[in-house]
């Protein structure tokens, strides 16, 4: 759930417009990552990751699964919010391919 802000969508495009956090989000469309799968898409430091993963599950837009196993596994998936964004997100997408 977006935290209780007076301006949600300011909030969720301040949001997005930090470095990473569309390309999380529309590569998480396609069904769950582990962390290493999205570093390796964004190409963020694992610092920077974490602290994006981070503020996504805290929007709600994200959920983490963690399982107990050797080596330890986390998966990373959209939220029902996650998934409703993503017209939003695909909107951009176009509108990006339209400027090349």
């Amino acid at each position: 759930m977006i935290p209780s802000v007076e301006k949600p969508l300011e909030a969720v495009l301040e949001l997005l417009g930090q470095r990473g956090v569309y390309t999380i989000l529309r590569s998480l469309h396609s069904g769950s990552l582990r962390f290493g799968a999205l570093q390796q898409v964004t190409t963020l430091p694992p610092r920077t990751l974490s602290l994006r993963l981070k503020e996504l599950e805290e929007f709600g837009l994200i959920s983490r699964t963690e399982y107990h196993e050797v080596p330890p596994r986390v998966d990373y998936a959209l939220t029902s919010q996650g998934q409703a964004l993503q017209p939003a997100l695909e909107a951009l997408a176009h509108w990006e391919e339209q400027l090349s």
